[in-house]
Order: structure tokens, then C-alpha cells, then sequence
């Protein structure tokens, strides 16, 4: 439905300073009617009329003009205006009220004069309440995006030089103070979380910006430090490290560390999200040599150089800029993010051409030192601070700078400082080359590949492992975001040769690169870098490429023990303990690189056994997770054996190869995945051939446990699939037959216990080895098998139809066997049925011989009475074994060997009766008497089981005569 609003714009010197709409719509920014108005007064400036301020047209009536203006006035609002007018004219009549103090009066439709402040409408109240509003949906819903796109505001405010954006910033920040989840960290030691740490990061980040404004006035600056030293000194602001300090563990907060590169962290000032912008307030633009270089695309040195110059220059006599690096690219941001782009650009090309002379520099130091680091095999770090997961992201700062200058779409849009708001999903930008604007002879570089090589400077750098998890979180997550602009990078010839050289400096680098000859044992390593440069190099110079990718293999961290004086760091220990390094906490993250480093060389190496064997090499000498070399091996094995095509043999041998070092390394420590690893290297040997399957065979103890090598190993190499897979000739299955029945034995002679059963079903098509296996079987079974063991084996002999053996082996499984009373569910019940079975259907013989065991062995009544019944409903000796008669008469319970298995089963009716009568409780006496009936049919078995039976009960009756119901029970039952 249509709907009319009052809207009222104030405007200033072509800005809106306030607004006011009935529509009663609060944000931030202006509602759409706001919008509507505005466009209306642009686009058609006569239909809005242009009138003088009210005060002139007043100013043009005589007495009786205004006392008519005021009267209507009134009567066309009378309800509102009336009450006001009443008190006004009060106040004007009485001689000494305020307002008769003050010459003239306010007039609303008259602008400002000239040189009054004047900035854009901004609703305080309304910032507040959103960002409150955010915070407290914790970074849940998308509020961390709508947070960052107010900081984006602000930089935009920024960079058109509103002077809203410092008071936005402030606004937002106190709400950020304010967040009552602060105390609640703090109390807990616990760190912020994740998404609000990014989000403190970035208003630290701002701060260093608005500081930083070259052209701010004295008085803001104080004004703002003293704001910032307040948030500072309040105990819940964050600090710089993401740390409420007991996060560490204390090993790394009490001690001082020796490795030189840290005071001990309790002396250390404490360091907030403020501090750095703290620091920033001392830093001002007025030096001379710094003016010259942001304000002159020709500011070079004179053709002769006085003394003390020669700092200002280099060699081309391009300026240099000599302060702190991350302080430098502040100042580039700051100059960026204020609308100066030039000027940004300017000082970026003058820092460029400092980091290159040092990188020469350091260079040549190190060729002098060479031997010696060499021989020492160890090196210093140069730099305190890594520039990669700093907090004011300086070499993303300059690459930002570069970029914008050669981006392609018309709208330059600027970008955060840091990479919060690039997302993957938006269309890649296209870069031109630019040429560099100098006064020197035209140098053939352009800012784009400027912007290539300070990138690969920064990414390159040697630096030591921050303290602190997120510190080391952070450099992982600005590594991966840096990439990410560079895979953005068409590399055409020109920006080829820039890698190439960065690539050449690098790798003869001293203690500057990351990927030097020698680095510290804590150095940050280089996987994720090496892995984009290896990729961009290798259809370029793919000798460069695996020499860089092979150097920056290692991880120091785990191949050294600590120098003998750092005390911080226990020895490393290749131990099954995960945190093996307690103060890397992304070692995980770090190995799973090395990992992904290693798979995309092996990759490209598929077909180059030259290639293959080095990497694999590194592999063997620079990875220690076993589980990470297993996934290599898949990976490798997957990459060998496409489903369109032929496999790759050079890639399956490494597969195997990796797949033998990690069966090596897990055999004797556990491993939750060893059956899976142990089933995929059968598979990927098969996929070798039957040289691999033989090869593995013959070296199972240095690979496999003797069950694995008999259940999984063996069992599968002689399976009817292994023999179809590898279409084997007769004399090639007899030679992996005989291999695996060798293993067999030798296994079932280490573990008799885990590894005859499969040793004998390995060895059934080969006479001798098959006795072999069961003379094993029969030597282990008095001393090192359980009865569930040799019973499993003795009914597999039956099965395969050797009955005797059976027999043989279920009578010694009996000797090792006690059923207790009680025990009329016990697991092992089917077993002596089975076993009392085979020995009757064998013949009386057998069936004598199994019954004392039987006795000897099982002592549950309704056991015994359930065997001597199936004993008594056939004749012994149905199995029909050649040249045996059997009489086909039915035993008698009176005669040996019955009368002894009736008498126990007797006895353990009357032992197991009063066993249970002495704690009986009247809901079981139905069941006890259903159980009496039981014996009673045992006892009538005898030739005076009556006599036996009524002689028990009545002694029952005597010694029970307490339990009267239960009595009552027996005697109507029995008499």
C-alpha cells in the first residue's frame, strides 16, 4: 500500500548532515525514503525550490507581517506549537531570562559558517545498537560478515576523508570493550574464539590506520591516544597474541628461552590489539627524504652522491626507505586507506628496492660465513618478527598496493588491509602490466611483478615459530590467503623470470630464506609456499622446481634434539605421545603440508624414475608420521592405476615401497588403522605382481605380527581372486603356494595360540606340511593354548574328516577346562557336547577315555545329566570307522564307563541342591522344584536311584526344616 513519509535532509557544503523520516526505519545508514528524497533533489534541482534562509525573509517584515506569521502559525498547529510559543514569549518578556542574554536566534534552514567543522549524518546511537547486536550473536549468523563490512565502511569513510570514520571506529570499539564475554575469557583463562579474535585483529589493524592519517591535527592525535591507552590498561582487552597469558603451557611462560630470540615471557610488557596503534602516535611524516619520495615519481639521487647519502639510495640512485618493515607498510596502508593511492604506491617501490639491496646484502655476508654455518649445520634468524601472520599483514599490504595499480575493472575497489573480506566464490580480478614510474631509465618492471616478487620475498623469509597457539594459527591462515592472490596471477614471461630469480635467490640464501642451505631448528617451515612455487615453476624449469620443492622437504623441528642449552624443550622423542613438541601447536597442520608437498611432487614425477627415487628419498628421510606416509602411498598407488588406462609401474614401485616403510614403522607400536594399512598393501603388491607378493611373503617378520601374516597376508595371496587377478601359470601359483605354506609354519611355531587354525587350512593341499602344522598344534596344546583353541581346531579336524585327531585334541581341550555348578550357560557347553558326541559315535573306547576328563572337568549337574542321557539313547560307535565292528548294543548306566558319569552327576545334583538352597529366596522355589524333578529322573537312572532319592529328600527335609513353605512345597511334590 502506498504510503507518504515527512522526510527532512539538512545539507552542509554538498553533504547530508542529519536526516529525519517518519517512516521511524533506524540504521546506520539512510532509509529508502532518505535515498528517495535525495535522488529527487539531484536529479531535478528546479521542482525542489531553492529559498533563502527563514531568518532573511523575516528579517524583510514589518511589526505587523510577523505578528500575522506567528498567529497562523500557531493556529495551523496549535496543538503542538503551542505550549513552545507560550513559554517563548515568557521568556522573551521577562528582562533577565537566558535567552534575552544572546544577541539574535537560532535559524534551522541556515547553513554553517565557512570554517566550522562539517561532516557526513551518522547515527551514534544506531552504530551502538548493531554492533552490540552482532557481538552478541557471537559470530554466529553471519554477524562476523556484517562486522566486517562496518570496518569496510569505516575504511571507506576513511579514504573519502569524512571524519565520521575515526568516530565510527570509536563508536564500534567501545561496543567491542563493552562485550560482557571479555571477563568471562579472562576468568576462564580461555582464549576468545576463533572468529572474534579475526575480528579484534582487524580493529587493531584500523586503528594503526587512522593513527597513521598523514594529514590528521595534533589535538585528534592526542585525543585518540588517550582513548586508545584507556582501552588499553582495562584488564579484559585483548592481548596482541590472542593469549590471556596461562594459555601456554608454563614450560614456555617461566623460563627464559636460551635460543636468544625471546625474553622470558613473564618480563615481557604486556602487549594488547591496542598497542601497536599506541606505538603508531609517535610516528609523523614530516621527515624530508620521506615527503620527497611519496610526493615525486622522479625523486632520484644527484649524480653525485655527498657523504651520508648513500643510505638514502641505492646504486640506480632509487630512494630507499629504511625503517622497520611492518612499520613501513603501515604507513602504505595508512596512505592507501586515506585516498592516496600515488603517494602508497611511491613508498611501496622505495621499500622494494630496500628489501632487495638487504636481500643482496645479506647475501653476500653469507657467502663469507658460508663454510662455517655449513659445518655448524645451524644458523641464526636475522628477523624478530616474521612479516607472514603479523598483525598489521604487511607483505599483504604491499601486495594489495602493487595489484590495485594493474587491476583491469573499472570500479578499484578497495580491499581490506588484511584478506577478511576476499572470499573464493567472487570472480578472480585481471591484471595488465603497468610499467613503474621512475625517474631512471625506463627499468622494464611494472608494479605487478613488483607485486610477484615482494610476495615471494615475504612468503620466503626465514622466521622463527611465533609463541602461542593462535599466533601460529594466524601464520598458516595469512600463508594460505597470500597463495591465494597468487594463484590469481596469469604467469606470463615477464612474471616467469621475476619467480625464477626469486626463486634462484632463495635457494642460495643465507639466514634471510626460509629455504636456504641451512636453517634454524625452529624456523617456520616452507611446505605451503613450496607447493604453489613448485607448481608455478615446473612447465617453466622443472629442474628449479623439484630442487626447491626437495630443499623445502624438511622439518627441522623433528630431526634435531634442542641444542644442549635451551632448556625450554625436551629432546624430541619419536614417541606415540601427540604433542611431541609441546610448544608447535600446529605440528599437525604442519606435517599434513609436508604431506600434501610430498603428493604433489610424486604426482608430476609419475613415469621419471630418476625423479621418483629422490623424491621418495625425501620422503623416507623427512616425514615421521606413519600415518601421513600411508596416505602418500595411497595417493601414489591411486595416481599409479587410473581406471582408463595402464598402470604406472615406476609410481606403483614407490606405492609398495612407502607402503613396506609404513608396515616397518607401526609393527610394533599400535596402530588403530594396522589392519587396513596391512589389507591395502596386499592389495597394491598384487598390483606389482607376483615378485611383490613373493618379496613380501618371505619377509613377513620384519613387516607383519604372525596373525596378520597368516589371517590377512597369506589368506589373501592364495585366494581364488589374487590367482585370477595375476592369471598365474602352474608354476608360478606352486611357488607363492609354498612360500605362503613356509609362513604359515613359521608363524604357527612364534604364536601357536593366534596362528594354527590358519597355518593348517594354509597347509591342507601339502601332505607334509600339513602334519607339519598339526605336530605343532599337539606340542603347543599342553602349554600354550586355551581349550576354546584347540576345541575351534579339533572340530575344523573333524570337518576335513579326521576324526581321531579330533578326538585327540578335544581330549586335551578338556584338561584345560572347569565348569563350575552354576555355570548351565557357559559358552564352552556346546564344546563337550560336541566333543562327548565324536567320542561316542568313535566307539566305547573313545567314549571311556573322554568320561573321567569329562568328570574331572565339569561339575554342572544339568550338564552331565544332559550327556549321559544322549550316551544312553544309541549305540557307541556309529562313525564307522573301516575295519571296526561295532556291537550296536546300548551301553548300561551300571557298567564302566556310564556308572562313573552317573555318579557324578548324582553327586553334583545333591552339591549343587544345597548350594542353592542356603541362599534362597521364595519367588525361586517354584524353580528348585521343577529342578528336583530333574535330579529325580537322574537318580532313577541307578538300580537303586529310588532308594537314593527318597534317603536325599528326607535329608533335606531334616536339615531345612526352617524353611517351612519350601517344605510344605517338597513334601506335596516328592511325599
Amino acid at each position: 500500500p502506498e504510503m507518504t513519509y515527512k522526510v527532512a535532509i539538512s545539507f552542509d557544503r554538498c553533504k547530508i548532515t542529519s536526516v529525519t523520516c517518519g517512516c521511524g526505519n533506524k540504521d546506520i545508514f539512510y532509509c529508502a525514503h532518505v535515498v528517495a528524497l535525495s535522488l529527487y533533489r539531484i536529479r531535478k534541482p528546479d521542482q525542489v525550490k531553492l529559498r533563502l534562509p527563514i531568518s532573511e525573509t523575516l528579517f524583510q517584515m514589518n511589526r505587523d507581517q510577523l505578528q500575522k506569521f506567528v498567529q497562523y502559525l500557531i493556529t495551523a498547529h496549535h496543538t503542538e506549537v503551542l505550549p513552545t510559543a507560550q513559554k517563548l514569549a515568557d521568556e522573551i518578556l521577562s528582562s533577565n531570562s537566558e535567552i534575552n542574554q544572546v544577541h539574535g536566534a537560532p535559524d534551522p534552514t541556515a547553513g554553517a559558517s565557512i570554517d566550522d567543522e562539517n561532516c557526513w549524518h551518522l547515527d551514534e546511537e544506531q552504530v551502538r545498537e548493531q554492533v552490540k547486536l552482532f557481538l552478541s550473536q557471537g559470530g554466529y549468523y553471519g554477524s562476523g560478515k556484517q562486522l566486517n563490512s562496518m570496518f569496510a565502511k569505516v575504511r571507506e569513510m576513511l579514504r573519502m576523508r569524512d571524519s565520521n570514520g575515526a568516530r565510527m571506529l570509536t563508536l564500534i570499539t567501545e561496543q567491542f570493550m563493552a562485550d560482557p564475554r571479555l571477563s568471562l575469557w579472562r576468568q576462564q583463562g580461555t582464549g576468545i574464539t576463533e572468529k572474534c579474535r579475526q575480528l579484534w585483529d582487524e580493529l587493531g589493524a584500523l586503528w594503526v590506520c587512522v593513527v597513521l592519517n598523514p594529514h590528521c591535527k595534533l589535538e585528534e592525535k592526542s585525543c585518540w591516544l588517550r582513548q586508545l591507552r584507556k582501552w588499553g590498561e582495562m584488564d579484559v582487552c585483548p592481548l596482541e597474541d590472542g593469549n590471556y597469558g596461562n594459555e601456554l603451557p608454563n614450560i614456555t611462560n617461566a623460563l627464559t628461552q636460551s635460543s636468544g630470540h625471546s625474553q622470558d615471557s613473564l618480563a615481557r610488557p604486556r602487549r594488547t590489539v591496542f598497542t601497536r596503534a599506541i606505538e603508531g602516535c609517535d610516528l609523523h611524516w614530516q621527515d624530508s627524504h620521506l615527503q620527497r619520495i611519496i610526493s615525486s615519481d622522479f625523486y632520484v639521487s644527484p649524480s653525485y652522491q655527498r657523504e651520508g647519502e648513500s643510505l638514502l639510495f641505492n646504486s640506480q640512485g632509487q630512494p630507499l626507505w629504511l625503517e622497520h618493515v611492518p612499520t613501513a607498510c603501515a604507513r602504505v596502508d595508512a596512505l592507501r586507506s586515506h585516498g592516496y593511492p600515488r603517494e602508497a604506491l611511491r613508498l611501496t617501490v622505495a621499500i622494494i628496492n630496500t628489501l632487495r639491496l638487504q636481500q643482496q646484502r645479506q647475501l653476500e655476508i653469507y657467502k663469507h660465513q658460508k663454510k662455517e654455518l655449513l659445518q655448524r649445520g645451524a644458523t641464526t634468524i636475522t628477523n624478530l618478527e616474521g612479516w607472514v601472520g603479523h598483525p598489521l599483514n604487511p607483505i599483504g599490504c604491499l601486495f594489495l598496493t602493487l595489484t590495485e595499480a594493474c587491476r583491469l575493472e573499472e570500479e578499484n575497489c578497495l580491499e581490506i588491509s588484511g584478506f577478511s573480506l576476499y572470499t573464493g566464490d567472487s570472480k578472480p580480478p585481471v591484471y595488465q602490466h603497468v610499467p613503474v614510474a621512475t625517474g631512471s631509465q625506463d627499468s622494464g618492471e611494472s608494479y605487478l611483478s613488483l607485486a610477484l616478487e615482494v610476495a615471494l620475498m615475504g612468503m620466503g623469509q626465514q622466521r622463527v615459530m611465533p609463541e602461542g597457539l593462535y599466533a601460529q594459527d594466524k601464520v598458516c591462515r595469512n600463508e594460505e590467503q597470500i597463495i591465494a592472490r597468487l594463484q590469481d596471477l596469469e604467469l606470463d614471461p615477464v612474471l616467469v623470470q621475476t619467480l625464477r630469480k626469486q626463486c634462484i635467490l632463495l635457494l642460495e640464501g643465507g639466514p634471510f630464506s626460509g629455504l636456504g642451505e641451512v636453517i634454524h631448528r625452529e624456523s617456520v617451515p616452507m611446505h605451503t609456499f613450496a607447493k604453489y612455487l613448485f607448481s608455478a615453476l615446473l612447465p617453466h624449469d622443472a629442474d628449479l622446481a623439484y630442487k626447491l620443492a626437495l630443499r623445502a622437504m624438511r622439518l627441522p623441528v623433528l630431526e634435531t634434539t634442542a641444542p644442549s642449552g635451551d632448556v625450554t624443550h625436551p629432546h624430541h622423542l619419536v614417541s606415540v605421545v601427540p604433542s611431541r613438541y609441546p610448544r608447535w601447536f600446529t605440528l599437525g597442520h604442519l606435517e599434513s603440508q609436508q604431506c600434501e608437498l610430498a603428493s604433489t611432487m610424486l604426482t608430476a614425477a609419475k613415469g621419471d624414475m630418476l625423479r621418483l627415487r629422490t623424491v621418495l628419498e625425501a620422503i623416507q628421510k623427512n616425514i615421521h608420521s606413519s600415518s601421513l606416509i600411508f596416505k602418500l602411498a595411497q595417493d601414489a598407488f591411486k595416481i599409479a592405476t587410473p581406471a582408463d588406462s595402464n598402470s604406472d609401474t615406476t609410481l606403483l614401485n614407490v606405492a609398495l615401497e612407502l607402503g613396506l616403510q609404513v608396515m616397518r614403522m607401526t609393527l610394533s607400536t599400535l596402530n588403530w588403522r594396522r589392519r587396513e594399512m596391512v589389507r591395502w598393501l596386499v592389495t597394491c603388491a598384487t598390483e606389482v605382481g607376483v615378485r611383490a607378493l613373493v618379496s613380501i611373503l618371505q619377509s613377513w617378520y620384519s613387516l607383519f605380527t604372525p596373525t596378520e601374516a597368516t589371517s590377512i597376508v597369506a589368506a589373501t595371496v592364495m585366494s581364488h581372486n589374487t590367482i585370477l587377478r595375476l592369471s598365474l601359470d602352474y608354476p608360478q601359483r606352486e611357488e607363492l603356494a609354498s612360500c605362503a605354506r613356509t609362513l604359515a609354519l613359521q608363524c604357527a611355531m612364534k604364536d601357536p595360540q593366534n596362528c594354527a587354525l590358519s597355518a593348517l587350512t594354509l597347509c591342507e593341499k601339502d601332505h607334509i606340511a600339513f602334519e607339519t602344522a598339526y605336530q605343532i598344534v599337539i606340542d603347543a596344546a599342553s602349554t600354550g593354548m586355551t581349550y576354546t583353541q584347540l576345541f575351534t581346531i579339533a572340530r575344523y579336524m573333524e570337518h576335513r574328516g579326521y576324526p581321531l585327531r579330533a578326538f585327540k585334541l578335544a581330549s586335551l581341550a578338556m584338561t584345560h577346562l572347569n565348569l563350575a555348578y552354576n555355570q548351565d550357560t557357559h559358552p564352552a557347553i556346546n564344546d563337550v557336547l560336541w566333543a562327548c558326541a565324536l567320542s561316542h559315535s568313535l566307539g566305547k573306547n573313545e567314549l571311556a577315555a573322554i568320561i573321567p576328563l569329562v568328570v574331572k572337568s565339569v561339575h554342572c549337574a544339568t550338564v552331565l545329566s544332559d550327556i549321559l542321557r544322549r550316551c544312553t539313547m544309541t549305540a557307541p560307535g556309529l562313525a564307522g570307522i573301516p575295519g571296526r565292528r561295532n556291537s550296536g548294543k546300548l551301553m548300561s548306566t551300571d557298567k564302566a564307563p556310564l556308572r562313573q558319569l552317573l555318579d557324578a552327576t548324582i553327586s553334583a545334583y545333591i552339591n549343587t541342591t544345597h548350594s542353592r538352597l542356603t541362599h534362597i529366596s521364595p519367588r525361586h522355589y517354584g524353580e528348585f522344584i521343577e529342578f528336583l524333578s530333574k535330579a529325580r529322573e537322574t537318580f532313577l537312572l541307578a538300580q537303586d536311584g529310588h532308594i537314593q532319592f527318597a534317603q536325599f529328600i528326607d535329608n533335606l527335609k531334616q536339615i531345612y526344616k526352617g524353611k517351612k513353605k519350601l517344605m510344605l512345597l517338597v513334601r506335596e511334590r516328592f511325599g
